[in-house]
């Protein structure tokens, strides 16, 4: 697999469209690629960021998020949520790289998502495109942030192989390979979380991938998702003192 950062100008308020950020910085892309995106950078593009001075940000994140445990429960001062069907801190809300913004979650990651593939097809005439949005996330019980998807295009996102035998002929009986998630980890870990001025990022020569002519179905993204009472953590989860967005 090849992984390949973009670096651009200092993405700010000032930039009102991504589609220009693309023509300017994706000058080739091959057939059988993956554009991945910081969620950041299409947030900022869309006008989804709020000026630090006149926005508070605990409000932001209770009205952003559908659950949240209150900062009181973290020895971090932390709100922990579920925002978008994900156990995010700050309802993904986050102020590095703002320029004296909060930087909100894109609108409509998906809608995005679909339309950047069509665009790059279109542009390079191209048969297989696919598109990640990114965005970072903690590990319980783990140091250190990586990186997730939160919205994707053109793939499967998941690599299913449930019923299919190991290498002894055991059948497997859970086992999902979040295609999606693992994509994004690396190019969230070639993007950087700094300075590093690189919120695109280009994957190549990626055989386990299974590219699709389309975006993915409602079923599909259904699909992804777990319901919390059915979780593998779910013991954990629906003890925690949620507050649920009013």
């Amino acid at each position: 697999m090849i992984v390949r950062p973009i670096r651009t100008h200092k993405i700010t308020a000032k930039d009102k469209d991504i589609f220009k950020i693309l023509d300017r910085y994706v000058t080739s892309f091959k057939n059988n690629s993956i554009l991945a995106i910081t969620s950041k950078i299409i947030s900022i593009c869309e006008g989804s960021i709020i000026s630090t001075d006149y926005a508070n940000k605990d409000k932001l994140i209770t009205d952003n998020a559908s659950h949240y445990l209150e900062r009181g429960k973290s020895k971090y001062n932390v709100m922990l949520t579920i925002t978008d069907d994900n156990l995010v801190p700050s309802a993904g809300i986050d102020e590095s790289n703002g320029f004296g913004n909060y930087i909100l979650r894109p609108k409509n990651p998906q809608k995005t998502a679909n339309s950047i593939r069509e665009y790059l097809r279109k542009r390079f005439k191209r048969k297989h495109v696919g598109v990640l949005i990114t965005d970072s996330r903690t590990t319980p019980l783990r140091w250190g942030t990586t990186g997730m998807m939160i919205a994707h295009s053109g793939f499967e996102a998941l690599n299913d192989f449930i019923g299919k035998p190991d290498l002894f002929g055991r059948k497997l009986i859970m086992t999902k390979v979040g295609i999606a998630d693992g994509l994004s980890a690396s190019a969230v870990l070639v993007m950087g979380e700094g300075n590093e001025q690189q919120p695109l990022v280009v994957i190549e020569n990626t055989p386990f991938v299974k590219f699709q002519e389309r975006n993915p179905t409602s079923k599909e993204l259904r699909d992804l998702r777990i319901a919390i009472k059915d979780d593998l953590y779910a013991p954990i989860l629906t003890k925690a003192d949620w507050k649920k967005k009013k």
